[in-house]
C-alpha cells in the first residue's frame, strides 16, 4: 500500500472511530496533541540552519535576484487571493442576527506591534517561544551577513550535514503520520459540534468550495500555465504533505517535506546548471513569514461578519479592507480578525463565530496555504532560472476554466443558499426558551399587584418567618433580570435569585408586578418585601431608598439600528453630530449621565422601553441602556446593535431596594448576597442570564455507540 493511501486509509479510519464513538473520543487527543508536537520538533530548527546554509552560499546579485523575482510571485498570489476573497460575499442570502452580551465590547484589541513580532532583540527567545518571523528574520540576516564572507565554505559545509540530519530526524517523525492523523482525524470527528457548524453552514459551504477552487486548480493551475511543470506531478509529489496539513490544520508542520517535494520536482525541469532546485531552501521558509493565500481568503470571514451582523462592509470600502487585512494578517489571525472587526463597525462578539468556523477553515487554509508555498517555491525559482514560459495560448485557456469555475461556484451556492440553506433567525427562541437554573421556591406569579399586605411595625425579616411567605416585586421588561418566557413563566437572573433566597429562607415566594415610578410606594405600603429586577442605584433613589449592598455593575451603552454602529463608537463622534435623539428610560441618574456626555442631544423620555423597539414605533437615532441589558433586548429585535461608546468604562451598580428602611433586613440580604458571590452562584447566573452561556440545553455529540447501538447512556 502506497503512503497516500495508507494516509487516508487511517484517516477514514479515525473519521469512522470518531463518529462511532463521539465525545468518547476524546481519549485519542493525548496521541493528537503529541503528534502535532512532534512535527513542530524540527521545524524552526530547519528553517533557521537551512535559511543561512541558503543565502550564504549565494552572492549579492543572486539574492537581489531572488527578492525581487519570488518577491512579484508572492505579490501575483497575493492578488489572486483577495479577489476570491472579495468574491465570495456575492454568495451571501439576507440574514437578521444578535447574540448575548460579550465582554469583548468592552475590550479593544492591542495594537498591532510589528517591531515585537519582526526584530528578535533575543533570537534564543524567539526560537524558545515559537515567534517564527523574529527567527526567520535573525536567519536572513545571519545569511546576508555570510554571502561577503570569503573563508564561509568549512562553516557552510557543517550547516549543509545540520540541515540533512536535522530533514532526516523530520522525516522519522513524518512516518508515524497515519497514526497520528488517525488520532487527529477520531478526535475531531467525535467532538465536532454539529450545532455550530449548522448556524454557519452558509459561509462554512462557500469558503471550502472556494478554498478547494483556489487550492486544486487555480494555484497549480497557474504553475503548470507558466512553467513546463504539470499539475499532475505536483499532486503525485506532494499529496501527503496536503493532507497532512489539511488534517493537522497546520502548514509549519509540513514546510521540510514541501521543500524536498518543490527541489525534486525543479530538478526534473530545470537545466543543472541553473541552480533553481536549491532555491526553495530560501523561499520556503522566508515566504512562510508573508501572508499566504489561506490566510488572505480569511477576509472573507470579516465580510460574512458584516451580514451576518446585519453591518455589512460597504462594496467601497474593500480595497482599505484589502490592504488593511494584508498588512495585519502578517501576524496572528486571532489578533488581526478582532482588528478588522472593530474596524469595520462589525460587532466584536462575531469573533466567536471564526473560532467556531476554524474548526473546518483551518483545516482547508492550511490546504492552500500547503499549495501556495509549493508555488512560491516553483514559481520564484523558475522566475530566478529564466524557466518561465508565457505561453498566450494556456494561458487563456487557464483564465477560461478559472472564470467559468468561479461563476459556477459563486452562483451554485448562491442559488442553493437561496433555495435551501437560507438560514431563519432563531436567537429570540433562544432566548424565550430559558428556564430556571436551579431548584424553585414554591411561589406564586401575580400578573396584576395584589392588595398590600398589613403593616404591623415590626421588622421585615420576623414578618418574613410568620406569614411564611416572602414577597419579591419584579418589573417585567427588566431584560435579562425579570421577564416572562415563551411558556409564560417568569424567569431572569434576580427571579432566580428569588427563589434561591425563599428557599433558603424556607418559606414561599409571591413575586408582585411594580412599575418604576411605583417603586417607593410598593416598599412602603407593604406590596413587597424588596425588588428583585435589576433595580439600578441612583443617587436620587439612595436618599429615599434603603439598598442592599452592589451584587453586580452594568455598563452604560446605546442600542443603535445595526446601519448606524459606526456612528456611535466614540463621544465625540456622537457630539459632532448635528442633531441625535436619544430614548433614555425614566432614571433621572441615567438622564444627568447622558445629558453629561451628550449636552446637545434631544432626550426623550419613556416608560416602555420595549415600545421603542417595536416597527412604527417615532424614530430615535438611539436608545441608552445598559450594554448587557441592551443585548437582550437585541436578540428580540435583531436589526439594532449594542455600542458601548469609546472612552467607555462608564458603570452603574444594581442592588435590591428594601421594604421599611430596614436597616436589619439590608443587613441580611447584604450578607447573603455575599454569600452567593463566594459559593459561585452570582457568576454562574450571570454567565446564564447576561452571557447566555448554555443558554440552549447542551446535548451529547451524536454517536454511533449512544444513538444507535444504545450501548451507553
Amino acid at each position: 500500500m502506497s503512503s497516500s493511501r495508507r494516509i487516508l486509509t487511517f484517516l477514514a479510519a479515525g473519521v469512522a472511530v470518531g463518529v462511532f464513538l463521539g465525545e468518547r473520543a476524546t481519549m485519542f487527543a493525548w496521541a493528537a496533541d503529541g503528534f502535532v508536537k512532534l512535527l513542530q520538533m524540527t521545524v524552526l530548527p530547519y528553517v533557521t540552519l537551512s535559511i543561512v546554509t541558503s543565502l550564504g552560499s549565494l552572492d549579492y546579485a543572486q539574492a537581489r535576484q531572488l527578492g525581487l523575482r519570488a518577491g512579484a510571485v508572492l505579490v501575483g498570489l497575493w492578488a489572486i487571493a483577495l479577489v476570491f476573497a472579495l468574491l465570495i460575499p456575492l454568495a451571501f442570502p439576507a440574514v437578521e442576527t444578535a447574540s448575548f452580551f460579550s465582554t469583548t465590547l468592552l475590550e479593544r484589541p492591542p495594537p498591532f506591534n510589528f517591531i515585537d513580532l519582526y526584530i528578535p532583540s533575543n533570537p534564543f527567545y524567539s526560537l524558545a517561544n515559537n515567534v517564527v518571523p523574529a527567527v526567520v528574520l535573525f536567519s536572513v540576516v545571519v545569511g546576508v551577513a555570510l554571502i561577503g564572507i570569503e573563508r564561509k565554505e568549512p562553516l557552510l559545509e557543517v550547516l549543509r550535514v545540520a540541515v540533512a540530519a536535522v530533514s532526516r530526524a523530520a522525516r522519522l517523525a513524518v512516518r508515524l503520520t497515519p497514526y497520528g492523523l488517525f488520532a487527529i482525524a477520531a478526535t475531531q470527528a467525535g467532538t465536532l459540534n454539529l450545532e455550530q457548524l449548522g448556524r454557519l453552514q452558509i459561509y462554512l459551504v462557500i469558503y471550502v468550495a472556494v478554498a478547494l477552487l483556489v487550492g486544486l486548480w487555480v494555484l497549480p493551475g497557474l504553475v503548470a500555465a507558466l512553467t513546463p511543470i504539470r499539475a499532475r506531478e505536483i499532486f503525485s509529489l506532494t499529496r501527503d504533505a496536503l493532507i497532512t496539513a489539511t488534517v493537522a490544520g497546520d502548514l509549519f508542520i509540513v514546510l521540510p517535506a514541501l521543500i524536498d517535494s518543490t527541489k525534486t520536482l525543479l530538478e526534473r525541469h530545470t537545466p543543472p546548471s541553473s541552480a533553481a532546485a536549491a532555491l526553495p531552501d530560501v523561499i520556503v521558509p522566508t515566504s512562510f513569514n508573508f501572508p499566504h493565500t489561506g490566510k488572505l481568503l480569511t477576509i472573507s470571514f470579516i465580510l460574512f461578519a458584516g451580514w451576518f451582523a446585519d453591518a455589512a462592509v460597504p462594496a467601497a470600502e474593500y480595497p482599505q479592507l484589502a490592504g488593511t487585512g494584508l498588512l495585519t494578517f502578517f501576524g496572528s489571525l486571532n489578533a488581526a480578525v478582532p482588528f478588522l472587526l472593530d474596524l469595520f463597525r462589525i460587532p466584536a462578539d462575531t469573533f466567536q463565530l471564526f473560532l467556531a468556523t476554524a474548526v473546518v477553515n483551518s483545516r482547508l487554509g492550511s490546504l492552500v496555504a500547503a499549495m501556495h508555498t509549493v508555488v512560491v517555491a516553483l514559481l520564484g525559482s523558475c522566475a530566478i532560472a529564466g524557466t518561465l514560459r508565457f505561453d498566450r495560448r494556456k494561458l487563456v485557456r487557464f483564465t477560461a476554466i478559472t472564470v467559468v469555475l468561479t461563476i459556477a461556484v459563486i452562483g451554485g451556492t448562491r442559488i442553493v443558499f437561496a433555495s435551501v440553506l437560507r438560514p431563519v433567525y432563531t436567537r429570540d427562541k433562544v432566548l424565550t426558551g430559558m428556564q430556571l437554573l436551579h431548584g424553585r421556591a414554591e411561589a406564586t406569579v401575580f400578573r396584576t399587584a395584589p392588595p398590600p399586605l398589613p403593616l404591623d411595625g415590626r421588622p421585615v425579616l420576623e414578618r418574613i418567618h410568620e406569614r411564611g411567605v416572602l414577597r419579591a416585586g419584579y418589573i417585567d421588561d427588566s431584560l435579562p433580570f425579570a421577564f416572562f418566557n415563551g411558556q409564560g413563566d417568569l424567569v431572569g437572573f434576580d427571579v432566580e435569585l428569588a427563589h434561591r433566597l425563599a428557599l433558603e429562607l424556607g418559606v414561599k415566594l409571591e413575586l408582585v408586578p411594580i412599575d418604576r415610578a411605583g417603586l417607593d410606594r410598593a416598599l412602603s405600603d407593604g406590596s413587597c418585601d424588596i425588588v428583585m429586577s435589576g433595580v439600578v442605584v441612583t443617587t436620587q433613589r439612595a436618599a429615599v431608598t434603603l439598598f442592599s449592598a452592589s451584587y453586580l455593575d452594568e455598563t452604560v451603552g446605546l442600542v443603535v439600528p445595526d446601519h448606524a454602529r459606526d456612528e456611535f463608537s466614540r463621544w465625540s463622534d456622537i457630539r459632532a453630530r448635528p442633531a441625535t435623539t436619544i430614548a433614555v428610560a425614566d432614571v433621572p441618574y441615567y438622564i444627568d449621565k447622558i445629558r453629561e456626555a451628550l449636552p446637545r442631544a434631544d432626550l426623550r423620555i419613556t416608560h416602555d422601553i420595549e415600545s421603542v423597539f417595536r416597527p412604527g414605533a417615532p424614530y430615535v437615532d438611539a436608545i441608552a441602556m445598559a450594554a448587557e441589558r441592551g443585548s437582550a433586548w437585541t436578540l428580540r429585535y435583531p436589526r439594532f446593535s449594542v455600542v458601548v461608546p469609546q472612552p467607555g468604562g462608564m458603570k452603574v451598580p444594581l442592588a435590591y431596594p428594601v421594604a421599611g428602611h430596614d436597616q436589619a433586613f439590608a443587613s441580611f440580604i447584604n450578607s447573603w448576597i455575599e454569600l452567593k458571590r463566594k459559593d459561585g452562584t452570582i457568576d454562574t447566573l450571570y454567565g446564564y442570564w447576561v452571557l447566555g452561556h448554555d443558554a440552549t440545553p447542551p446535548t451529547p455529540r451524536w454517536s454511533i455507540i449512544r444513538d444507535v447501538l444504545h450501548w451507553v447512556d
